[in-house]
């Protein structure tokens, strides 16, 4: 897989959908705004909102909702929902943190008729999405760019691949993450696996670098750190539903986790008092190192969340058990 990678760009005539892709259904609501709404044969689904591009619903065959969404979402159009996937670029203010996003979560996307070059996507739900660069982006931030999303929903699986293209006459660098708020039963039944003996910047103690000790991350306060050159592999292991979701990433070296902990929640108008409790948001991330793209280079990241049942023994996990769906 060459995600990750800087190429310049080709040109090609386009990418035609494989013959047993399901085709996505766009829908316009009320309000003005519009999403997306993917489904395939098994029964999982996803919606895509083409404001920010905002995955905000995944559902397993068993209709039960895998991502966080919170109650106090303020569901209108120009607003920047927490919870679901959303985009960090171009740059991530606080070192990742969810509260400085970028400008991109609050530009209207479209559907990318041109979705080249990517593989054919063969028995899947996918969407593409586009957002160029406008002349008003222009004075937020300096460059001309195109940056593309591929969603798409197979069984038990959901795969972002973003893509960003250099369309100006100089270089620029980025900063780029996918932030996902996963559905967790109780912040203090969940472990992470897969970023044990790793460095790490700590937002919460003026950024300071630390090495993680712990043999699993555990969750007992507010938390917001930068895992720095992580594993392709990440699992999010919750005892008590007995799910564990595996976070698989190419092209995005970091990782972010934050939960905001009682007081910090009770501080935000579009966040519960209680949500914290529910949540886990895990970035796959290239933060510490910027991207750099020269005049018609593209960039091209991946993300895959698997959701599987599994359960904890030991207190080791075998990534390779939990993404073939083995259970012990």
């Amino acid at each position: 897989m060459d995600e990750g990678k800087v190429h310049p760009i080709a040109s090609s005539s386009g990418e035609k959908l494989g013959a047993n892709a399901m085709p996505a259904n766009v829908i316009r609501d009320d309000d003005g705004s519009s999403r997306v709404i993917l489904s395939e044969p098994t029964g999982c689904t996803a919606e895509v909102l083409l404001h920010g591009g905002q995955i905000v619903s995944w559902k397993n065959e068993r209709r039960e909702e895998l991502l966080f969404m919170t109650n106090k979402a303020l569901w209108k159009a120009g607003k920047v929902i927490k919870g679901g996937i959303s985009i960090c670029f171009p740059q991530c203010t606080n070192f990742g943190s969810p509260e400085q996003p970028g400008f991109v979560r609050n530009r209207l996307w479209s559907v990318d008729k041109s979705p080249s070059p990517l593989a054919p996507a063969n028995s899947r739900s996918t969407v593409d999405l586009l957002l160029k660069s406008t002349d008003d982006d222009l004075k937020t931030w300096p460059h001309r760019f195109e940056l593309r999303l591929r969603i798409s929903v197979t069984a038990g699986k959901l795969t972002v691949i973003p893509r960003v293209r250099n369309i100006d006459s100089k270089p620029f660098s980025f900063a780029f993450a996918l932030c996902s708020y996963l559905s967790i039963s109780d912040i203090s039944e969940v472990r992470v696996e897969g970023l044990e003996t790793l460095d790490y910047f700590d937002n919460l103690l003026q950024r300071e670098r630390y090495t993680e000790q712990a043999d699993a991350i555990t969750f007992d306060g507010e938390v917001e750190r930068v895992y720095l050159s992580t594993p392709p592999k990440i699992a999010v292991i919750d005892h008590e539903k007995k799910r564990t979701y595996v976070l698989r990433k190419d092209g995005m070296p970091d990782a972010v986790l934050w939960n905001p902990w009682d007081k910090k929640a009770k501080a935000m108008p579009d966040f519960g008092d209680d949500d914290y409790k529910i949540t886990l948001c895990i970035d796959s991330a290239s933060i510490e190192t910027p991207i750099v793209l020269k005049p018609c280079e593209e960039w091209k990241g991946r993300q895959e969340l698997t959701a599987v049942s599994s359960s904890y023994c030991s207190g080791q996990l075998d990534p390779r058990k939990v993404l073939q769906g083995y259970q012990y």
